[in-house]
């Protein structure tokens, strides 16, 4: 993997999405601050023949959708250092964006990096431990796709991105007992803190469920925030564990892509947010019925 001005921070990157603070956590706010950033949710950057699934993104796009962000003179900063910022009460500067991705497919090392690293953007790469290559006794019996080994996951973070925890079997973790919960929590925060040597304090919940028992395992284990979908832009003062992202499809277009980070979601995302809040209410009267899920709320 190429790792053209690679740096270890996991911070900001303006305009070529340039570096500023490492931890995005002195970042200048200004009175025309932006009110809101959007967080995009990207899952594979592939060839649509290699790719496991329909949300796959293929570097051609991919690469097209960081110029443009480049061009218009966007600030990428990791999901961390959003959180970060919000927890001091602060705005990110005006175009900012933050460039996501679930489960760790192994083609986020081979397409999405070395494409990140020649615009000089930043992202951050949620990993399922248990469907790292090399996961050993905690492997799961089926993985969705190719996915990264954990030589891959430290030479991503030494190339500037950070690395989240998305669980270690990727379950509903709303619809899981106590113990198992804490188990999926703790258990991957601390393969990908002793793999890599640093603190991992962001989470993302696999399929973006989430509810109050769910949020407060994950403060109590060690997590300072968590990622849901829920597709809206993050806010100043939002819930540091209900934060929204928006769903980056293979048929996001440019334009489309376009209207996403400028905050135009009312007619890009009528239909994701239509199916989260329908299914939000078949999955919440599952949970009543079974009586596994005690959580006040879904995010």
């Amino acid at each position: 993997m190429a790792a053209k001005g690679a740096h270890t921070g996991a911070g900001a990157h303006h305009g070529g999405c340039r570096p500023e603070s490492p931890l995005g956590r002195n970042l200048a706010v200004t009175p025309d601050s932006v009110s809101s950033v959007p967080v995009l949710m990207y899952h594979e950057v592939n060839e649509p023949a290699e790719a496991w699934g329909s949300l796959a993104v293929s570097p051609a796009v991919f690469s097209e959708q960081l110029s443009y962000l480049v061009d218009a003179g966007y600030t990428t900063m990791t999901a961390g250092a959003l959180a970060a910022l919000i927890a001091e009460g602060g705005q990110a500067p005006p175009r900012t964006v933050v460039l996501t991705f679930d489960d760790g497919f192994e083609d986020f090392h081979r397409h999405a990096v070395p494409a990140l690293v020649e615009h000089g953007c930043t992202a951050t790469v949620f990993v399922t431990t248990g469907w790292v290559q090399d996961a050993g006794s905690e492997s799961a019996a089926k993985r969705p796709g190719r996915m990264l080994a954990w030589s891959q996951v430290a030479e991503v973070v030494t190339a500037g991105m950070e690395a989240g925890a998305h669980s270690c079997q990727h379950p509903q973790l709303d619809q899981i007992p106590a113990a198992l919960l804490r188990e999926e929590l703790y258990t991957s925060k601390a393969r990908l803190e002793d793999r890599l040597g640093i603190p991992v304090l962001g989470l993302a919940y696999p399929y973006g469920y989430s509810n109050s028992r769910v949020r407060e395992m994950a403060r109590a284990v060690g997590y300072d925030h968590g990622y849901a979908v829920r597709n809206t832009t993050t806010s100043p003062g939002a819930d540091l564990f209900r934060l929204p992202r928006l769903t980056v499809h293979h048929s996001t277009g440019l334009s489309e892509f376009q209207r996403l980070v400028e905050g135009q979601i009312a007619l890009t995302m009528v239909r994701d947010r239509a199916l989260t809040a329908a299914w939000s209410v078949v999955r919440r009267s599952k949970a009543t019925l079974t009586g596994v899920n005690r959580g006040r709320d879904h995010a």
